[in-house]
């Protein structure tokens, strides 16, 4: 709105005579006034809408660093009208003009109470509470990454086929997504996403690849069809596990690798248990030292299934047998590979190692905690309980030794007493 100031300077400035009379003023009064418009202008009707909200929900870019608003940006804007339209109140009542049109055909409507609705007041204050709430994205927990809804651990699919060649049976898992903001001297700070998957078919066939862009979908999609484009096979031992112990290394992370029997899992990194799975690997146990980089972590665990050997080349290089031992064979010796040529004792060298866990490791050794003694195995009753226990703990393994010997749990007596068995039998 506009007002209208007079102004004082064009009164005070020439002086007018007043001739007063009784009950009358001259009418050849000269009165010199003037008016000027003047806009009342402020913060709030100089602004739109959105710039105002903008104001009151954003945070600076000095507060954003500093990790204050960190869901302001995720808070929409409220729109006070909503629920509150013209016409419309706790009373249902009927405004023609407002709530309803005034004519209806060719009846001119008046206002008038209608029938009240119980649940009018509800739904008023529901549409209102419904433009503030700001409903987070819930995943099931299959879809779920390493935490909540971050990319990280999460799949997205196969990579992007290839002319006519489909990655079918493939699946790709991101292991990394960050922000990489580069200051530059004609943009200023610009941020780039850098994106790190792992895409395998659980077969064998696995590859991993990074990806930069701007956006990061656009970094995700990079990576994943480079890791695509970059494929490598690894042999599964029995289909479940890897060929034998290894040691690896980059920059300054270690990782020992070592094989585990049928149904043990994957025990290690979450990175490491991402890419088992991508290649179709299911029992293992990995112990990471030194440095957690997690680029550092896959493409040293990368280059130690690449430099796996297998069993006959192992046989091949010491040429030597290679012997497996398995407790589920009672750790009965069995021949796995056998060399072209084998080497007698006399040209074994005596500083030759022939430990087989040292030789693959190449003389690492992984670092164990010192166990320490149970806290009631210093305790008077213990040493009573070995005492009672000492004639009985060899039995279990001297009935597994007279089964393998002869077949069955027999003494010196037996030959002596045929009578015995066939009564028991």
């Amino acid at each position: 709105m506009a007002t209208k100031i007079l102004t004082l300077g064009n009164i005070l400035s020439r002086p007018i005579n007043f001739l007063l009379k009784q009950n009358n003023v001259n009418s050849n009064l000269k009165t010199n006034f003037s008016t000027t418009t003047v806009a009342c202008v402020n913060f709030f009707n100089k602004l739109p809408a959105e710039k105002l909200w903008k104001s009151v929900t954003s945070v600076s870019n000095a507060g954003a660093k500093k990790g204050r608003g960190k869901g302001a940006g995720r808070i929409r804007i409220r729109d006070l009208n909503r629920g509150q339209v013209i016409g419309v109140g706790k009373v249902n009542i009927l405004w023609p003009g407002l709530s309803a049109p005034v004519i209806r055909g060719r009846e001119l409507l008046r206002q008038q109470r209608l029938p009240e609705d119980p649940e009018r007041l509800e739904k008023l204050i529901k549409i209102r509470d419904s433009m503030i709430k700001f409903r987070r994205l819930k995943l099931s927990p299959i879809e779920r990454g390493w935490s909540g809804s971050k990319l990280p651990g999460r799949s997205i699919g196969p990579p992007d086929k290839i002319g006519e060649d489909e990655f079918t049976g493939f699946d790709t898992k991101v292991l990394q997504l960050r922000a990489l903001l580069i200051m530059k001297g004609s943009l200023g700070r610009t941020r780039n996403y850098q994106a790190m998957v792992v895409t395998g078919n659980g077969q064998g066939l696995a590859g991993f690849g990074f990806g930069k862009a701007k956006e990061a979908p656009a970094a995700l999609r990079k990576a994943k069809n480079r890791a695509g484009q970059k494929l490598m096979h690894f042999e599964i031992y029995n289909g479940h596990t890897i060929n034998h112990d290894f040691y690896t290394a980059f920059g300054k992370t270690k990782i020992f690798v070592q094989k585990k029997n049928e149904g043990y899992g994957l025990v290690c990194h979450r990175a490491i248990k991402e890419i088992c799975q991508a290649i179709g690997i299911k029992d293992l146990r990995a112990k990471v030292e030194g440095s957690n980089n997690l680029q550092h972590l896959v493409k040293a665990f990368f280059i130690g299934l690449l430099q796996q050997k297998t069993h006959q080349q192992l046989a091949e290089e010491k040429k030597l047998h290679l012997v497996e031992y398995k407790s589920e064979n009672a750790y009965f010796p069995k021949v796995i590979a056998s060399p072209s040529e084998v080497r007698t004792k006399e040209q074994i060298p005596k500083d030759e190692t022939l430990d087989f866990t040292q030789y693959v490791m190449n003389d690492k050794v992984i670092l164990k905690k010192k166990k320490f003694p149970r806290f009631y195995e210093s305790m008077p009753h213990y040493k009573i309980f070995l005492r009672k226990y000492e004639k009985y703990r060899n039995h279990e393994k001297i009935r597994l030794n007279l089964k393998v010997e002869y077949g069955e749990v027999k003494s010196f007596l037996t030959d002596k007493y045929p009578e015995k068995n066939e009564q028991e039998a």
